[in-house]
């Protein structure tokens, strides 16, 4: 395994500064925004693409410095209800293929997406209760009229490439733990698997070893990022929050830099979950902690996780 980053983290610097600061550390793979939620500062595939001297160089910025792209990433809606928002974040993620395509990147991680309640809706409608029965029907609409279709004629074409696809598990989109997933991958085949995010089951009391064993080899990349769950407010009023992210002392829960949210025992448990469930990839650290910088909690992660990741093959185990 390595100790990766999402470099979107270092939008705001230039691509060559945020390399040589992530190098710095001691950090060896970076996952690089390529559009939609996540922004695209330092990667525009659409220009990349047009000049194949400029995707040259844009790798060799990357492998002159010693480090590896474990995935390129399109975080977006793809099955968004407006027409115009989802053919936008089509775009980002059709391009985000072609890309890694392009730079022989295996994996892009995205989300499933979440459409509409029902024909003419513009905005998504998360479903989280299977009654009354208009969600029920709602869930239906959503799965075998919009999201498998979508998905369906995606992969084959990310599959035609060379591409996987890592489905991120976030709330507020059809795929949101290991579930519907499995459900989505089950239906499409395995160019779909999971990026593995578990600050995002952390708080919807996700089984992290149960969730890790199960995917097994459906995880195809992973997010280092911690959630803790505020004993007050989430005792209260339970983890379906909406209050403001901002409004740290005010929520249910709120995201936070690895080992802030638990500890390494957590922590080196999953990782020897992940290396159980042939896991070989970047551990990379997605930083949303409000509590703290994005440097200090970037560089604390990286402490926490080097001292935890397991980077050698166990070899031959001589005492069996």
């Amino acid at each position: 395994m390595k100790v990766g980053v999402f470099a979107v983290l270092f939008s705001a610097a230039p691509f060559a500064d945020a390399l040589d600061y992530i190098r710095s550390v001691g950090v060896e793979a970076v996952e690089i925004g390529c559009g939609g939620y996540v922004g695209d500062a330092h990667c525009k595939p659409a220009q990349l693409l047009a000049a194949p001297s400029a995707v040259k160089a844009f790798m060799r910025a990357v492998t002159d410095r010693g480090l590896t792209i474990s995935a390129l990433s399109a975080h977006a809606n793809p099955v968004h209800p407006n027409p115009e928002i989802g053919e936008a974040h089509r775009a980002y993620v059709t391009n985000a293929i072609l890309m890694a395509e392009a730079t022989g990147v295996d994996t892009v991680v995205t989300f499933s997406g979440c459409p509409g309640g029902g024909p003419g809706d513009l905005t998504p409608n998360w479903v989280t209760c299977p009654w009354p029965h208009d969600f029920t029907h709602t869930l239906k609409y959503q799965w075998d009229e919009v999201l498998l279709p979508y998905w369906e004629k995606t992969a084959a074409f990310a599959r035609e490439r060379g591409v996987r696809l890592a489905i991120e598990m976030h709330p507020g989109f059809c795929v949101y733990n290991p579930g519907t997933l499995l459900r989505l991958r089950d239906a499409i085949g395995p160019t779909i698997g999971a990026n593995f995010d578990p600050s995002h089951l952390f708080w919807q009391g996700v089984d992290l070893t149960q969730a890790i064993r199960t995917l097994g080899p459906a995880i195809y990349h992973f997010h280092a990022k911690d959630t803790k769950i505020d004993p007050i407010n989430g005792g209260l009023n339970g983890v379906l929050d909406m209050t403001p992210y901002k409004q740290y002392a005010d929520r249910s829960w709120i995201f936070r830099t690895v080992g802030y949210g638990h500890g390494a025992e957590v922590w080196s448990t999953m990782i020897g979950d992940l290396r159980l469930a042939g896991y070989d990839g970047a551990l990379s650290i997605e930083h949303e902690d409000g509590l703290m910088s994005a440097r200090e909690g970037f560089e604390k992660a990286v402490s926490f996780l080097r001292a935890i990741v397991i980077k050698e093959d166990a070899g031959h185990p001589f005492w069996a």
